[in-house]
């Protein structure tokens, strides 16, 4: 019986831990009648409820003004850094079909604002206009201004070239129908030919000159800006009678200097450099075609344009 037998100390000690567990057991149910809450006033609850609904449709506006606000400093579209990259090309506002403006990455809504614009007899007259279009954010006008070209028609006014940079002729006009050297000939030369203003002139005779000369009526086509209508419209005044080229010596030239060529890029250029110094100098053009970059369209395209020592 002497293990049942507590002393004192031991009893008092028993009794203050029962206490505690049996007021930790109930404080939960005695807490209300200490601790008196503040009652809510239904109509301030109803307000704060409809506050809280307000916040969430602001919050919901505001994220979808980010995916429409064209004026944010904040980018709309992640890819939008490269879809105007590389896709750039010259064009005429008034008449740009809805799938091409999408080639220059311009969204969706910002063409419907264009063609709704248009479709009310809107027009483009010079290539600043394009500034007034709702949707057109700042860097994106600056990027495509120098790529419009506005054709001149009758119900478009006329606006002389230096303030905007337009090529126009007069309606009036009379155009040449004499045949054209393309390798002889000037600015005033193709600028007698319809629809080839000073702008195109220029770009034809600069492509001229990088390429070394023209081999085929054909390549009058590549220049840059060069619609295919207008093309077609003055082949039939363009020949050749000077095929006298600048030619590279294949055996000589650098790499910087091939790779100015149109028709020659860098990796091309290295390429032909890098065999001539592993394999010896060309004894012939069509050598190069041993080089795994070049296939028989790239050979043919750039092969007038080469030569090997003599």
């Amino acid at each position: 019986m002497q293990y049942f037998h507590f002393s004192k100390k031991e009893r008092r000690g028993t009794f203050t831990l029962l206490a505690l567990i049996l007021l930790l057991i109930i404080l939960p149910f005695l807490l209300p009648f200490f601790i008196t809450q503040k009652k809510q006033d239904p109509k301030n609850l109803e307000a704060s409820i409809t506050k809280l609904r307000s916040k969430e449709a602001d919050s919901s506006t505001q994220q979808n003004t980010t995916e429409i606000d064209y004026h944010s400093n904040e980018p709309l579209e992640k890819n939008y850094a490269t879809s105007l990259k590389e896709k750039l090309f010259y064009f005429d506002p008034n008449t740009l079909s809805a799938e091409d403006w999408k080639k220059l990455g311009v969204r969706d809504k910002t063409i419907q604002t264009i063609q709704k614009y248009l479709s009310k007899g809107g027009k483009f007259y010079k290539p600043d206009d394009i500034n007034k279009i709702w949707g057109f954010r700042k860097e994106e006008t600056e990027k495509l201004i120098p790529y419009i070209e506005i054709e001149k028609s009758t119900n478009i006014k006329e606006y002389s070239k230096k303030e905007s940079n337009v090529n126009e002729h007069t309606p009036n006009k009379k155009y040449s129908k004499q045949l054209i050297d393309i390798n002889t000939a000037d600015t005033t030369a193709f600028i007698a030919l319809p629809g080839i203003a000073n702008k195109l002139a220029n770009r034809i005779i600069t492509f001229r000159d990088k390429l070394g000369g023209f081999y085929s009526v054909d390549q009058v086509g590549e220049t840059f800006g060069l619609r295919d209508s207008i093309f077609q419209l003055i082949k039939p005044q363009l020949i050749i009678s000077n095929t006298s080229l600048t030619q590279f010596n294949i055996n000589t030239a650098t790499i910087d200097e091939m790779k100015m060529h149109p028709y020659i890029h860098y990796a091309i250029a290295n390429a032909i450099v890098q065999y001539r110094t592993q394999h010896g100098n060309y004894s012939n053009v069509a050598d190069i075609k041993k080089i795994m970059l070049i296939n028989n369209d790239t050979y043919n395209k750039m092969a007038p344009y080469l030569k090997v020592t003599e």
